[in-house]
């Protein structure tokens, strides 16, 4: 099967280790220090960055004593449609993201825009194209759980015009929708401030430890006892950390996203895990009882905790999912299934390029509607592949992405199912 290549020049494209000398391979690694901070905008101009000026260095500086592997430090700020107007969302993007590098932040998430806030999309979708340090989203549901259809509909356009007007539709990566997904989370897109005093969460990375953990477990009790064991005492000990460096900042600590995130190496593969415990290919029969027993797991952990506390199965970003993908063993419907027991939603799925904008809406759709009836925040990360068919491979030159194949979208979606009246909503929960 031919694989194509993808490489970037861009700021997306870069990724920043920092570890203290002689640790490298340590399983201490912390994948995102996320700040939520309040943006005030007055006369066109972004007017309080000073109250976040050293905060990133100092980040890097303190968990390196701690002798803690940090990939990204991120910057999050409150809804953008309650700070600029829609007109003004391309230069308030610029801004932002220009103030994010100055301070040495890695990435920058301006939040989502809600269903009755549709005006601003146009805006938001100028700056996804135009900024590559730049992530934002759109909710789907409103303010009492309810899912909004036109902007399910908005989200498939939005996704396929990305794919269309950014380099093999990479600008993918930065957008999502988002169903019940809170404030505070840590991972993007779907992070977003609440509006308060400056905040702090904290995403690890610690796939390898329930590679490790499963590997030797002779069976599904013994596996949830030992995990439950050894995250725990990672856990305890990266909370500590991050509760000390709240506390030197003068920030608020939200907590630990415990969320199980894999890395594109096959030692630190969620679906390695899986298959390492002996259910071979993942996807197959039991599947869903191992996810459950993860995510006991980790919404046990005796920390302080936020976000999504669930099972990550991004497919670009864990190596095993990627061969399963490649193989044609991987399916679109196998990774919902996966949400609907206790994952976090369809992340960094790969799409064939022919993908209809109505088709897009299909699946977050589904995802939504999954999310409502389960209580649980979810979201849909979707990659259309331009000029790429269902069951070719892909490989981005992406150092958090790894080798994949496109995965299959059979069936048609009405249009008329995501009409511009706003009155379309389905019933909550």
């Amino acid at each position: 099967m031919a694989v194509r290549t993808f490489r970037f020049s861009g700021s997306i494209a870069m990724s920043t280790r920092w570890v203290r000398p002689g640790w490298e391979g340590a399983t201490m690694r912390v994948r995102a220090v996320t700040i939520g901070w309040k943006a005030i905008w007055r006369t066109g101009t972004i007017t309080n960055g000073e109250e976040i000026a050293g905060l990133a260095a100092r980040v890097r500086e303190y968990l390196v004593g701690k002798v803690l592997e940090l990939q990204t430090v991120r910057l999050a700020t409150q809804p953008f449609p309650t700070i600029v107007s829609p007109s003004e969302v391309p230069e308030f993007a610029r801004q932002l993201c220009e103030l994010a590098s100055t301070l040495g932040f890695d990435y920058v998430s301006m939040g989502p825009a809600r269903p009755h806030e549709r005006a601003w999309i146009p805006g938001m979708l100028e700056a996804l194209v135009r900024e590559e340090r730049l992530f934002a989203a759109l909710a789907v549901t409103d303010e009492v759980g309810a899912i909004s259809l036109p902007a399910v509909g908005e989200c498939g356009q939005v996704i396929a015009t990305l794919a269309q007007q950014t380099p093999e539709g990479f600008g993918n990566l930065r957008f999502a929708a988002l169903a019940l997904c809170p404030p505070g989370i840590p991972f993007f897109p779907a992070a977003y401030h609440d509006g308060g005093s400056p905040a702090l969460a904290i995403a690890w990375e610690v796939a390898d430890e329930a590679v490790e953990v499963l590997s030797k477990a002779p069976n599904l009790v013994d596996a949830e006892r030992r995990l439950e064991e050894r995250l725990t005492e990672v856990a305890t000990r990266v909370v500590r950390a991050a509760q000390e460096l709240a506390e030197a900042l003068g920030v608020r600590f939200l907590g630990l996203d415990c969320s199980l995130a894999p890395y594109p190496e096959e030692r630190r593969s969620v679906a390695a895990a899986f298959e390492r415990l002996g259910l071979v290919p993942f996807g197959g029969p039991g599947m869903l009882a191992v996810a459950a027993m993860i995510t006991r797991v980790l919404q046990r952990l005796p920390v302080p905790r936020t976000g999504f506390c669930g099972l990550m199965v991004p497919v670009l970003e864990d190596a095993v999912l990627g061969t399963r993908a490649r193989e044609g063993r991987l399916h679109l419907h196998s990774l919902l299934l996966v949400s609907a027991v206790c994952g976090v939603g369809l992340d960094v799925v790969p799409l064939p390029g022919d993908v209809t904008a109505a088709q897009l809406s299909g699946i977050v759709l589904d995802m939504a509607t999954l999310a409502t009836r389960l209580g649980k925040p979810l979201t849909a990360r979707l990659m259309p592949i331009p000029g790429h068919r269902a069951g070719e491979g892909v490989r981005f030159d992406f150092p958090f992405f790894a080798p994949a194949g496109v995965l299959a979208v059979e069936g048609s979606v009405p249009t008329q199912w995501f009409g511009n009246d706003s009155g379309q909503n389905t019933e909550a929960g």
